[in-house]
């Protein structure tokens, strides 16, 4: 698939560049890891119940292997059995002062929603992250947690390394997000699960809703109702979870690599097995639908309250369109990869409504529009989104290495702007994809042999 040669970049004495390059269809079935959202919350909801939880297809990537050793700085036995692993709770209120700063590596969702936790919890926690998380804003979920009652000591500008100290009882709130953002949600409903009274947050736009359905399953009430346009959650506090054995389906922000890459890739024939397609994580597949993507769903079913099918994703002409702003909370992760879509199709696409992207793992928008001109795209950059002038299902003429800024997304993105080049992508460094896919190159290169 390319080459790997060893660079010093970003401080770090080794960092592993890589080429990659057309090697033709991608065909057969494969597996993606676990969702990601998924995975931390099930660790997370099982630390917080009394009693055992076993988990099974939990993704073993370095975001949610550090939501796991948080939990254990604060006092929960969590190991893996076999494939599966076994949470043993806590119970809610009774949280640990961890001994140690939590390191929350590159995950941003683990710093979100851990923040919620320790909230409303007596104790007093130091949030620590790497170079590129320590970039990323905090002060959204500062906000309403603050109100709630915690207090914290961050850097200026509300950035890692911060130090918070809970409150108990913290303090219910309503609260209107000012953005659609499912971590600021949810931190305030976990803060919400020890604190005496209603919680209440109303989302103008909904978003991924995995923390209301997986509380559900650990049963506490929670109540969603629809009013004027917008979504309002209610919990009553403190409340008690019971444990539950939970599978994880798999992630759709890794199935949509392989979704494109296929739908790409002349002669691809692909099944993408058990992929999540909660209608509020599912936007990338129906936006590449719309762009003419063959993508057949495949004995559609339930699994542990989330809707999942086998993807069959099969090679096709793909063209540009104008995306649906509305659409972007449930495909937010994915616009890197639609981005490599959009520039194979025929005819120009447009996004707009994406000044979310700026303060992701990187500036998104200008990664991606650098990376892309790099390998031969045509793209536009504009304040909110990017206008991409498709090759028409040409092959990109490809290139050299491009910038991933420590963000896994735009190292995988690029990747599946490699296989449909004529000379091949070379990313400056795969580390970051550990963080989300670990085996995200070699189940590459198994559906690429």
């Amino acid at each position: 698939m390319g080459a790997v040669k060893a660079q010093a970049i970003y401080g770090y004495a080794f960092v592993t560049s890589h080429r990659f390059s057309s090697r033709g269809p991608l065909t057969g079935r494969i597996r993606v890891p676990g969702d990601k959202s998924i995975s931390h919350r099930s660790l997370m909801f099982g630390a917080l119940a009394v009693g055992r939880s076993r988990i099974s297809g939990l993704l073993e990537g370095e975001d949610v292997l550090a939501t796991a050793a948080a939990l254990r700085a604060m006092g929960a036995k969590i190991e893996k059995d076999g494939d599966d692993w076994v949470v043993d709770g806590v119970g809610v209120g009774t949280l640990l002062q961890p001994q140690q700063a939590l390191d929350m590596g590159n995950s941003g969702t683990s710093t979100r929603l851990l923040m919620g936790l320790v909230a409303s919890h007596g104790i007093t926690a130091t949030f620590t992250g790497d170079a590129s998380l320590s970039k990323r804003p905090m002060g959204r979920v500062i906000d309403p947690l603050s109100t709630m009652g915690a207090s914290f000591t961050p850097s200026p500008g509300g950035t890692l390394p911060l130090v918070m100290q809970g409150l108990q009882p913290a303090v219910p709130i309503s609260y209107r997000l000012p953005v659609a953002s499912a971590q600021v949600k949810s931190a305030v409903l976990l803060a919400g699960l020890n604190t005496p009274g209603t919680t209440t947050v109303i989302e103008p736009v909904p978003t991924r809703d995995h923390t209301e359905r997986m509380l559900r399953g650990f049963g506490v009430d929670v109540q969603v109702e629809e009013q004027d346009g917008e979504r309002i959650i209610k919990l009553t506090g403190p409340c008690d979870l019971q444990p539950c054995d939970i599978t994880v389906p798999g992630d759709p922000s890794s199935a949509a690599f392989f979704a494109v890459a296929a739908s790409i890739v002349p002669d691809s024939d692909l099944v993408i097995e058990n992929v999540g397609l909660n209608p509020t994580r599912d936007g990338i597949f129906r936006v590449l639908r719309q762009m003419g993507a063959s993508i057949d769903y495949l004995d559609e079913r339930e699994v542990g309250g989330e809707p999942v099918a086998d993807l069959r994703v099969r090679y096709a002409q793909l063209k540009g369109i104008e995306v649906d702003p509305a659409i972007a909370p449930s495909m937010i992760d994915e616009f890197p990869v639609l981005f490599v879509a959009g520039a194979l199709a025929e005819g120009a696409t447009v996004t707009t409504g994406l000044e979310e992207l700026r303060v992701k793992e990187s500036d998104r928008l200008a990664a991606m529009a650098a990376a892309l001109k790099l390998a031969g795209a045509d793209i536009e950059e504009r304040d909110d989104g990017l206008v991409i002038r498709g090759s028409g299902g040409k092959a990109l003429p490809g290139g050299g290495p491009v910038t991933t800024h420590l963000d896994h997304r735009i190292a995988m993105s690029m990747a599946v702007a490699g296989l449909a080049s004529e000379a091949g992508v070379e990313v400056d460094s795969t580390e970051p994809i550990a963080t989300s896919f670990p085996n995200f190159t070699a189940l590459l290169a198994e559906a690429a042999s």
